[in-house]
């Protein structure tokens, strides 16, 4: 899936930080500004700010509060990804309740990171979404496993046995890999793909269930109980 920043692919990541706390995003800038293949491109204090400036600055990356006054972090992460070519959202928040990471990774978010996050592993997780994998922290993680087995899971259940169902048996396979947290890399050696056919198939699962990203692949397969 394209994003508003592919056309200059081999150039710094271009980060859009949004957070409604300015000593935090002066804090996130200065942690970004040093490192040589990120550049933000500019800072937002609140969620009604964000599309006119992915609009103007087409940024790679969107780090995303939360708790904002006006429009919230998770409403404009899904007013963002229902747009053409959006750019990928990380939220970063202090605020992990189950129900907040949920809505954040259904909405099409590529990731959930919480605040306390060291200054290396917030780069490393950039370039990552930046290249297409997910990133959860083990606390969204866990929370993603509790919500596989809670007592509401019956509907999501049937529903994403259905989905799965629409997947040829490689799909499937891939699906299922994807769901395990697996990169192409991994997928494409434990079923013996290229990288480039992982991604393929990876592109026509997205397609056919009309999901987002590899996290949205991955909460189907929790959700189906595979």
């Amino acid at each position: 899936m394209d994003r508003p920043g592919d056309s200059s692919s081999d150039g710094p990541i271009k980060v859009l930080i949004v957070d409604d706390d300015a000593m935090v995003r002066a804090g996130l800038s200065m942690i970004l500004g040093g490192v040589a293949d990120l550049r933000i491109v500019a800072e937002a204090g609140d969620g009604a700010e964000v599309p006119p400036l992915v609009a103007e600055h087409r940024p790679d990356v969107v780090l995303m509060d939360i708790r904002m006054p006006g429009i919230d972090g998770l409403t404009a992460t899904e007013t963002l990804r229902r747009t053409s070519a959006p750019p990928e959202v990380v939220v970063l928040t202090t605020f992990h309740a189950d129900a907040q990471v949920l809505r954040a990774l259904r909405a099409g978010a590529a990731g959930f990171l919480l605040k306390d996050i060291a200054p290396g592993d917030l780069v490393q997780a950039i370039r990552k979404v930046a290249a297409g994998e997910p990133i959860l922290s083990p606390v969204v993680t866990r929370q993603l496993i509790t919500h596989v087995s809670d007592g509401g899971a019956g509907e999501r259940t049937e529903r994403a046995g259905k989905l799965l169902g629409r997947l040829s048996e490689r799909e499937r396979e891939v699906a299922l890999a994807v769901g395990r947290g697996r990169s192409n890399a991994e997928i494409g050696r434990e079923l013996f793909m290229s990288v480039p056919t992982v991604k393929a198939h990876v592109s026509r699962i997205l397609t056919k269930l009309d999901l987002n990203n590899r996290v949205q692949v991955a909460l189907l397969v929790y959700d189906a109980g595979s």
